[in-house]
């Protein structure tokens, strides 16, 4: 996620533009009633509008409440990219993919394999979800933390190299990858295992994979990262994760995504990203790891 570092002012000014477009969205949504399956009386809050967390009160007497209070992870975001002179890695076209998926799903549980500049972006389009970034470098995760505090991330090793991925594509061919289980107790060397306990215990709706650094041969690379993210998709207990690359234009994220997270699974390609939905495996009995 911090690979490279754009200047592209035309794309802050659209991102800037983006973010008051969703806080204006925000705002009149919020000004239809509350659904009629939760009784405004029913809660401290509807009684006491004032005392409310999201300063709903009644525009007039005897009207439904409305909200007008901007969410903290939204206002954050947009003072952060306001201020900012570098933009996201991502393309405007590469993020709307994304978004499309998290206006569906958020609030959801969204892990991300990198921290970086759009962290805090990808954070507010989830908001009231949580939302986890897996980071390489300690040092990184300092200086991100140290401009935006509120995020969840956590420091993770890889023992893989670029250079090992023709011998770990062929690794990924043998019987013991094609066992769906928990990373913790694969067997399979591209299994992930030393992440902290929590992030094997979310199921996680929506996955990005943009992280570790993969650009020369000496870099860990993404061909477990790849891996492990399709292998917690199919090990969740029902449902779909929908598991997102980055920089497929380069040979590993190109190989890893289409043969481990599957081309049958794959839904659509947008400049350097691709979009795979993948069923949980353990609700069908045989289920063949590649439809």
């Amino acid at each position: 996620m911090r690979e490279k570092a754009h200047y592209h002012f035309n794309l802050k000014t659209i991102l800037i533009c983006f973010f008051f477009l969703l806080f204006l969205f925000l705002i009149l949504r919020s000004s239809f009633p509350y659904s009629q399956h939760t009784p405004l009386s029913t809660t401290p809050a509807a009684t006491h509008p004032e005392n409310s967390p999201q300063s709903c009160r009644p525009s007039l007497p005897n009207s439904p409440l409305t909200c007008t209070k901007i969410p903290p992870s939204l206002a954050h975001a947009l003072v952060h990219y306001a201020t900012l002179n570098i933009t996201p890695q991502q393309t405007l076209k590469e993020i709307s993919i994304s978004l499309k998926v998290l206006e569906k799903k958020s609030p959801c549980n969204f892990l991300v394999f990198g921290l970086g500049h759009d962290s805090l972006m990808w954070t507010a389009l989830n908001h009231g979800g949580r939302t986890v970034f897996l980071e390489e470098d300690v040092e990184w995760i300092a200086q991100i933390k140290e401009r935006v505090p509120s995020l969840e991330a956590y420091h993770v090793a890889y023992d893989t190299k670029v250079s090992q991925a023709d011998e770990l594509l062929e690794v990924a061919t043998r019987e013991e990858c094609r066992v769906v289980s928990d990373p913790r107790s694969s067997k399979c060397e591209l299994a992930l295992a030393s992440f902290p306990s929590e992030v094997y215990e979310v199921e996680w709706d929506v996955i990005m994979v943009d992280a570790p650094t993969g650009y020369f041969e000496g870099a860990p690379g993404r061909m477990s990262a790849i891996y492990t993210a399709g292998l917690m998709a199919r090990n969740r207990e029902s449902g779909e994760s929908d598991v997102f690359v980055h920089d497929v234009d380069r040979v590993v994220e190109d190989r890893f995504s289409k043969a481990l997270l599957c081309e049958g699974y794959l839904i659509q390609q947008q400049g350097r990203i691709r979009h795979f939905t993948i069923p949980t495996h353990r609700t069908t009995f045989g289920r063949p790891f590649c439809p």
